[in-house]
């Protein structure tokens, strides 16, 4: 039976997608068997990995019924890692889906007969009925978090929301850690960031710290993963040592 993670915050811009492509990756590289689910109407995980989003059968398609979950993943350029890619029509969902009967269920079920051993889904910047399917769907969340003051605003919000879908819609989700970040060692305000995290979430922190890096940054511009575009940077480094923590936890 697969492993889902929901990779989730609803604040934009603290590395979601870069930590959802690059654990999936190296996870896949890892030996395992990886689908990553774009679940974000940017398809910002889509576009980095060079996947290009025109006629394809998208996540919109699944969650609608348009098509199965099979038969919208295709292969990536990674070996062991597959992909349900999203364009801009996602974003339709979260209105189409109101009206829907178990509305929040529709990816639960969607990849209920799947067997991978891992589902990384990426989630929107939003707490919305997208992101709430996710965490219907997922046995553990995955919560990045950039090493900067405002980052720390919201986090009380999503917190409830996770707690609100183990009372109604999920109650084995749980929490698997808390990554840290675009994290800058010159800046003190990072070390502070850390430091309130380290107090709130204790062992649920992951001891792994994502920096902030050039090379992490060109790598969707490219199409590639951070191992593809330079294996040797301090972000790939970063990223391998967070999942072999994940493996660990799960």
């Amino acid at each position: 039976m697969s492993k889902v993670i929901a990779v989730v915050n609803q604040k934009g811009g603290v590395g979601k997608t870069t930590t959802a492509i690059n654990v999936a990756a190296q996870l896949a590289l890892s030996n395992k068997s990886v689908l990553l689910v774009d679940l974000d109407p940017q398809a910002n995980a889509t576009s980095g990995l060079g996947i290009e989003k025109a006629s394809l059968s998208t996540t919109y398609d699944v969650l609608c019924g348009a098509t199965t979950i099979n038969q919208a993943t295709i292969n990536t350029y990674v070996n062991n890692l597959w992909l349900v890619p999203a364009n801009s029509d996602l974003a339709a969902a979260e209105v189409e889906l109101v009206a829907s009967d178990k509305r929040e269920f529709k990816l639960a079920e969607a990849i209920k007969q799947l067997d991978y051993d891992y589902l990384i889904i990426d989630c929107p910047p939003a707490l919305g009925l997208l992101t709430i399917n996710a965490l219907t769907a997922a046995d553990s969340v995955l919560i990045p978090v950039q090493s900067e003051y405002y980052a720390l605003e919201g986090l009380g919000q999503l917190l409830s929301t996770i707690q609100m879908i183990k009372q109604r819609t999920n109650p084995n989700l749980n929490i698997m850690g808390v990554v840290v970040t675009m994290f800058d060692k010159r800046n003190a305000l990072s070390d502070q960031v850390y430091k309130e995290l380290e107090n709130y979430f204790k062992e649920t922190l992951f001891t792994s710290i994502i920096p902030r890096n050039v090379k992490l940054a060109e790598a969707p511009s490219y199409g590639k993963t951070i191992y593809d575009h330079d294996r040797w940077s301090k972000g790939a480094r970063a990223y391998k040592a967070l999942t072999k923590e994940i493996i660990k936890r799960t």
